[in-house]
C-alpha cells in the first residue's frame, strides 16, 4: 500500500487563502511531477489558520528521491520564501501507510476557483495493536448504518524517515479514517454518533478535523 503525509500546517493570522492560491497555482503540478500525488487539499472551518493536505508515494524510497527533487527543484526554490513567509509551524505530519486508498477525481486546473460542496470529516485514533481489525469488523459497519461510511484508513507507518529534512510525528501508532459528506456543514454530526467500544481502545485523545476541499483538490 502506499505512503502517505497527512499534513497539518498552522499559519499566520489572515494568510491562508493567500497559501492556497499559491500552492494551487504553482506547487500541484510540481510536485506530482517530482513523483508524488497530491490526493487532498483542505480548509478546516473549525480552525481558520490552519491548511491540512494530503500527499502520497508509492513507498518509502520513492518518497525520498520525489521530495529531493521537488525541494532542490526551480519551483520550489522561486516560491519558499513566499510559501514560509505564511507559515507559522509546518511539522505536524503523520506518515501513514494506506489501508484503503482515498478517493480521487480529475483535478480541475490552475486557475480553478469553484469550490467542491462536500465536507470531509479526518479523524485521528491513537490505538494499540489489533486495532484496524476491530475497526473494520465492528466500528465501520456502526459508521455505515449512521450514514458516515469511512471512505479511506490508514495507519502509522514506523519506517524511518527517508527525508529528515522534514520531519513527522514520532513515537506515536495511530489509526486514521476519513469521511465523506456530500454537503459542507453535514459532518458537523458525526460526534454524535455512537462507535461501540471504541473509546475502550484508544490510547489517547482522538482528534477530529472537518475539513472542506479547496478548488483544486483531488478529494472532492
Amino acid at each position: 500500500m502506499t505512503i502517505h503525509e497527512l499534513r497539518r500546517y498552522t499559519l499566520l493570522p489572515g494568510r491562508r487563502d493567500e497559501l492556497i492560491t499559491l500552492f494551487e497555482r504553482e506547487f500541484v503540478e510540481a510536485q506530482e511531477a517530482a513523483g508524488m500525488r497530491v490526493s487532498g487539499t483542505f480548509r478546516d472551518p473549525d480552525a481558520p489558520d490552519t491548511f491540512t493536505w494530503l500527499r502520497s508515494f508509492p513507498d518509502m524510497e520513492a518518497r525520498r528521491a520525489a521530495l529531493e527533487a521537488f525541494y532542490t527543484g526551480p519551483v520550489w526554490l522561486a516560491h519558499r520564501e513566499a510559501a514560509n513567509a505564511t507559515l507559522v509551524d509546518s511539522d505536524d505530519v503523520l506518515l501513514l501507510r494506506a489501508l484503503t486508498e482515498p478517493p480521487a477525481a480529475d483535478r480541475p486546473g490552475v486557475g480553478a476557483s469553484a469550490l467542491p460542496a462536500a465536507e470531509y470529516v479526518a479523524t485521528v485514533y491513537p490505538v494499540g495493536d489489533g486495532f484496524p481489525a476491530f475497526f473494520a469488523e465492528v466500528v465501520a459497519p456502526a459508521l455505515a448504518e449512521a450514514g458516515a461510511r469511512p471512505v479511506a484508513r490508514f495507519v502509522t507507518e514506523h519506517a524511518e524517515n527517508t527525508f529528515p529534512r522534514l520531519p513527522v510525528r514520532s513515537g506515536e501508532n495511530v489509526f486514521v479514517w476519513f469521511a465523506r459528506f456530500p454537503e459542507a456543514g453535514a459532518g458537523a454530526g458525526l460526534a454524535a454518533v455512537d462507535l461501540p467500544l471504541v473509546e475502550n481502545r484508544l490510547t489517547g485523545a482522538p482528534q477530529r478535523m472537518r475539513l472542506r476541499p479547496t478548488a483544486r483538490s483531488a478529494m472532492r
